[in-house]
């Protein structure tokens, strides 16, 4: 499985304590920030935290949001602007709930496509298949492009 290391801006690196994310129980309810940390545990924080911070800065197997009502995850994204994970981390966000014991969707219910600009360097929500810049109009790269 790929590990996605930090991309997003680097001032926000300066919230980051060693404390993590809450690991995820299916008694919780709610909309939450997510990462599945390397070891492969699901850790959440309110929705509006930064990823990075819920990840004490280290390298994820995944990130997003996720919603939870009665139980069971009825929607979840990998929507992290700063980790931007691609479409295919959700194996391990469904290995690590299985783990916790909460029912959820097949796969993310909402699909980012994240690519870096090669010429701004700008990270980008890639929309209706448009691999163009919003920044600086390049044509953005047919693969993740993060590395």
């Amino acid at each position: 499985m790929r590990r996605y290391r930090y991309v997003g801006p680097k001032d926000l690196l300066t919230l980051v304590t060693p404390s993590r994310g809450d690991a995820i129980d299916a008694k919780r309810a709610g909309t939450f920030t997510f990462v599945v940390t390397t070891d492969g545990v699901l850790r959440v924080a309110p929705r509006h935290s930064e990823h990075v911070v819920c990840a004490a800065g280290g390298e994820v197997l995944s990130a997003g949001e996720l919603r939870i009502e009665r139980g069971r995850v009825v929607s979840i994204s990998n929507q992290s602007t700063g980790y931007c994970p691609e479409p295919e981390s959700w194996p391990a966000v469904a290995a690590a709930l299985d783990r916790a014991g909460i029912a959820h969707p097949a796969d993310f219910t909402d699909v980012m496509i994240f690519r870096k600009c090669p010429e701004c360097a700008q990270r980008n929500i890639v929309k209706d298949g448009d691999f163009t810049c919003a920044v600086c109009g390049a044509a953005l790269p047919a693969k993740w492009s993060f590395d």
